[in-house]
């Protein structure tokens, strides 16, 4: 597939989403369009948006690649996904829409202090710059393969062109564009997806049945795994890790509760997040089924072994690199491994989970930095509010970029691990603070909490690297998450005094 026909096809779909953007912002902006979409937001709009941004072109590359170490283990976790978007909408929203927070994070000063919500929203910072940073340097990568070498474009540049144009469609409506560009990304993701399979099936020979059966009858497609509590596949492992997981990247981060935030009223948020929960187990259905399709195909074609990976030159490829490379690349004469319509599908789907999730991430960066780290919608009128948040959206765009180009080893054989195993030492102290604040009556000592939510994950840092060591084998998955927020509480109850001050509502 020619470097110049996908360039095409990213130029036109960026075309496309900066005509959205600019339809979206004829009138005039505001503050509260950016952060809030200004609470007008259609709930039905931002649930189909939401998937986009919680996929990411992460998920589109590494869950198809995910198969032949995991199989569909990972079913495992999108029912805990269900589990905890259920306690989002009916737990944490309800807080949200009482206390008319434009940033999450004011809960913590509000409950605890100032020290804690300042420690609270720069884990959040931390953890989405890291995040992703990860989920873009392996778009970005995959880019620089299929397209930007045919042209002599170096990888610094190409990432450059890539956070300019997130900037361009995101700078000036916020999440009053984002809802909608994100509900055209996430429309053509799906497409993408589901046609890959189609014309997958259709080069080996399948039909809908063969489909099917070639899918059920495979050896990667287990999906429960109870026998081993060691394992890091073992169900209730995944299961609530799934569920903490969503509760803290989902309900506990400004980038995802953002959109929700938009809806018209609580009701509607709450029904936004239910459907879109619920659609994770299917979408992730397909994308696992892909990856059997994919990995069937390389066998096919002499490709895959059942234990190693390789291109046509015998060279070793990573999971994460099976179907970019079976979509976008030709066999010793030149014959496309799989229809052309695929590669284009391919980088549809590409463009689209990863752009979601960059725009809607920068967005959430400069919506944080500006209300809890500046103070400055408290401290400006709406004339300087606008101009403090254009800077702050111009730097975090620019330290985006510069955090991609250094993210230039990725030491794991699926990059969605290090995003989940990241987020288990980031999101942890998250949920400790929010945990502690809900349920329990007790103060903390809010100068000592950016202290305990340091230590803690140097805790969790110690126990995942000898786990296995002390504990007979056991090898530590995302349940860390749970770890670093049980310890959290546990620093905060110990150091905590008398009852908690009331929560004003505004």
């Amino acid at each position: 597939m020619s470097s110049t026909l996908i360039l095409s096809i990213i130029l036109i779909y960026f075309a496309i989403i900066l005509l959205i953007s600019h339809f979206t912002t004829r009138k005039k902006t505001n503050s509260k369009d950016f952060f809030t979409g200004n609470r007008k937001s259609p709930w039905y709009v931002v649930a189909i948006a939401m998937i986009g941004t919680s996929i990411s072109g992460v998920t589109f590359i590494s869950v198809p690649g995910m198969v032949a170490g995991t199989q569909f283990g990972y079913l495992q976790m999108a029912i805990g996904f269900i589990a905890g978007y259920v306690a989002v909408a009916y737990i944490l929203l309800p807080l949200y829409y009482k206390l008319n927070l434009s940033s999450i994070y004011t809960y913590l000063d509000q409950r605890f202090g100032n020290g804690s919500y300042k420690i609270g929203a720069i884990f959040f910072l931390i953890s989405k710059f890291l995040g992703c940073g990860v989920r873009m340097y392996l778009t970005a990568i995959v880019l620089q393969l299929i397209v930007f070498n045919g042209f002599g474009i170096p990888f610094w540049l190409n990432v450059a062109v890539t956070m300019l144009i997130v900037w361009l469609y995101t700078f000036k409506g916020g999440v009053k564009t984002l809802v909608w560009t994100d509900m055209i990304q996430t429309m053509s993701l799906i497409l993408a997806v589901v046609l890959c399979i189609y014309y997958t099936g259709q080069a080996m020979g399948l039909d809908f049945s063969g489909l099917c059966t070639t899918v059920a009858d495979s050896g990667m497609s287990r999906i429960f795994f109870f026998d081993d509590i060691n394992d890091r596949q073992y169900f209730f492992k995944q299961f609530f890790s799934g569920m903490f997981i969503t509760i803290t990247m989902t309900g506990l981060d400004q980038d995802m509760m953002q959109k929700n935030l938009s809806c018209k009223n609580l009701k509607e948020a709450q029904k936004n997040v239910v459907s879109y929960g619920m659609s994770f187990f299917p979408i992730n259905l397909l994308f696992l089924a892909l990856g059997v399709l994919l990995y069937n195909y390389a066998a096919h074609l002499g490709l895959f072994n059942g234990e190693k990976l390789t291109d046509i030159s015998g060279n070793a490829l990573k999971a994460d690199e099976l179907f970019p490379y079976l979509a976008t690349s030709a066999d010793a004469n030149g014959q496309q491994f799989l229809p052309p319509v695929v590669g284009i599908l391919f980088t549809i789907g590409l463009i689209a989970a990863a752009f979601s999730s960059a725009g809607s991430a920068v967005t959430a960066l400069t919506t944080s930095f500006t209300i809890d780290i500046l103070r400055a919608d408290k401290k400006q009128d709406e004339k300087q509010l606008q101009k403090t948040r254009f800077y702050v959206h111009i730097a975090n765009t620019i330290v985006m970029g510069v955090l991609i180009c250094l993210l230039s080893v990725i030491g794991n054989n699926s990059v969605i691990d290090a995003v989940y195993r990241v987020a288990s030492y980031t999101y942890g102290p998250l949920l400790g603070l929010y945990a502690y604040g809900l349920y329990s009556k007790r103060q903390v000592r809010d100068k000592i909490v950016p202290a305990i939510c340091i230590i803690s994950p140097i805790i969790c840092l110690i126990l995942d690297i000898n786990s296995a060591q002390w504990f007979a084998g056991y090898k530590m998955g995302y349940e860390l998450l749970l770890y670093n927020a049980l310890i959290t509480i546990i620093g905060l109850w110990l150091t905590g005094i008398g009852k908690s001050k009331t929560v004003k509502t505004n």
